[in-house]
């Protein structure tokens, strides 16, 4: 009975996107063509031109397209388990009422995540679009780029989930985004590699997911090989969102049956 009560929750989740997928989609394929625009063709034909710049012997917009793919997943599956959770548990209660049928913690917490994992394919799916249509990449290397940035943005989505669940206030929703989410997305070797960093900052910029997830896609997408083997980052970020769902399934459990 488990699969078709998670079935069930991920199809709520995909009835109340259809309500808004129209403006989704569109921010989905804007903002890709803003950032590439501003940042890849605006700044990287600075980059390009200047002497000693490091973005591993390719053009500043391929280099930059695929770390901004797992930054994106990264932000899209944090929005989605964030205040939608809370509004879940504290302000609307849907899942409160969902307790009430056959619907198990464990299915709210694996339907959430399923679905999150549907929307980081869509978002992926566009973004690699736009990497294919700018040059940053060929179709087949977008591709590739895509389940790396699913994983990245799957293993946020646990992780948040589990401390949302646990906050009494939406206050610190955003003291996350502001204080991690925010510096994570700028020193994490999106824009450039880490070893432009003071000295001090590359062990911390190392030990963030992110750094893992974008160092997956950059691989995937330039067929490079990556700072670390690539098992280690795919163990980093599974084991992450391993444990994050793990968590979120006991924070779910003790806060709703309270």
């Amino acid at each position: 009975m488990a699969v078709p009560m998670v079935w069930r929750v991920f199809e709520v989740h995909a009835k109340q996107y259809s309500r808004v997928w129209r403006a989704s989609v569109s921010s989905s394929f804007l903002n890709p063509i803003l950032f590439l625009l501003a940042m890849g063709v605006g700044l990287g034909s600075l980059v390009d031109t200047s002497e000693g710049s490091a973005t591993l012997g390719v053009a500043y917009l391929a280099f930059l397209a695929p770390g901004l793919l797992a930054a994106t997943t990264m932000q899209t599956a944090g929005g989605d388990s964030a205040w939608p959770v809370m509004a879940g548990i504290k302000w609307i209660k849907t899942y409160h009422a969902a307790l009430a049928s056959p619907v198990s913690v464990r299915d709210l917490v694996l339907g959430h995540l399923a679905w999150i994992v549907a929307r980081l394919f869509l978002t992926a799916g566009a973004f690699a679009v736009v990497m294919v249509l700018f040059g940053a990449s060929t179709i087949s290397e977008a591709l590739l780029a895509i389940p790396p940035a699913v994983l990245t943005g799957l293993a946020f989505g646990a992780a948040i989930t589990a401390f949302t669940v646990r906050q009494k206030s939406e206050q610190r929703l955003t003291s996350l985004f502001r204080f991690g989410i925010v510096p994570l997305f700028l020193f994490s070797g999106t824009f450039f590699p880490i070893d432009q960093l003071p000295g001090f900052m590359q062990p911390v910029a190392i030990a963030t997911p992110l750094w893992h997830g974008v160092e997956l896609t950059r691989g995937a997408a330039l067929g490079i090989a990556t700072e670390l083997p690539w098992f280690v980052h795919v163990g980093y970020l599974t084991v992450m969102a391993a444990v994050g769902t793990r968590m979120s399934i006991t924070g779910f459990d003790k806060r709703l049956r309270q």
